[in-house]
């Protein structure tokens, strides 16, 4: 019981199945964690069946409505921490993010002794597939933002492709958490970079989804840049 892949859906029953699959082909082995908010087409249906044939890697937690994904992520973290998972991962289930990267997401914190790894579109070697040039535009841009405000050195800030040893969450506050959307993603990495926990990335590919709808809001993006300097200066 070491590794946990925490992966919130909201409507994914056409990426569910293929995704954890997927993931418990990989050589290491990976338990997973679904969050489910109350998907109204069957998503967390399908995990239940999928939970008779891996009753010992698949686990789930069923919420009632769509409350974000922050929350939902947090969720997962106090679950991993309270099972004693050693390492604990968020990952999409899109696929946007490469399953096969997880062991390397993985080797870099147990190997490269980093405390926290992140699948980086905008380190050296990263990538976007896919993607039209406006949301490159905001989501690299998100970045360069964060980075001139807060000076994290962190080039990818909005990532959700991340692996956290334990103690990195057990040292974060996580009730304090207070941002739901892709903000949440920034405030994790700046909490866990003001702890003085390392943080390392790794380049990825990140591949736009092919099935299902995105869940990008102006709400969502309006949150992560107010909430750049409500986080720095509270």
């Amino acid at each position: 019981m070491n590794k946990i892949v925490i992966i919130p859906t909201y409507n994914e029953i056409e990426n569910i199945e293929n995704i954890i699959k997927k993931v418990f082909s990989l050589d290491e082995i990976f338990h997973v964690l679904i969050v489910d908010d109350g998907s109204p087409d069957g998503t967390a249906d399908r995990v239940k069946i999928l939970q008779t044939q891996f009753p010992e890697q698949l686990f789930m937690i069923e919420r009632v409505g769509k409350q974000g994904l922050g929350t939902a992520y947090i969720a997962g973290f106090k679950w991993g921490i309270e099972k004693k998972y050693d390492y604990i991962f968020e990952m999409d289930a899109d696929f946007s993010h490469n399953p096969n990267d997880l062991i390397r997401l993985y080797h870099t914190c147990h190997d490269g002794n980093f405390d926290v790894s992140v699948g980086s579109r905008y380190t050296s070697g990263g990538r976007v597939e896919n993607w039209p040039l406006n949301r490159i535009f905001i989501s690299y841009g998100a970045s360069l933002y964060v980075r001139l405000i807060t000076w994290m050195k962190v080039k990818d800030c909005t990532a959700g492709f991340v692996c956290y040893k334990r103690k990195v969450l057990e040292t974060i506050n996580l009730d304090a958490i207070r941002f739901i959307g892709y903000a949440f993603q920034i405030e994790m990495k700046y909490r866990a970079w003001k702890a003085g926990f390392s943080i390392k990335e790794i380049p990825i590919t990140f591949v736009d989804r092919k099935e299902g709808a995105s869940k990008m809001s102006k709400g969502i993006i309006k949150e992560a840049i107010l909430g750049v300097w409500k986080m720095k200066f509270t």
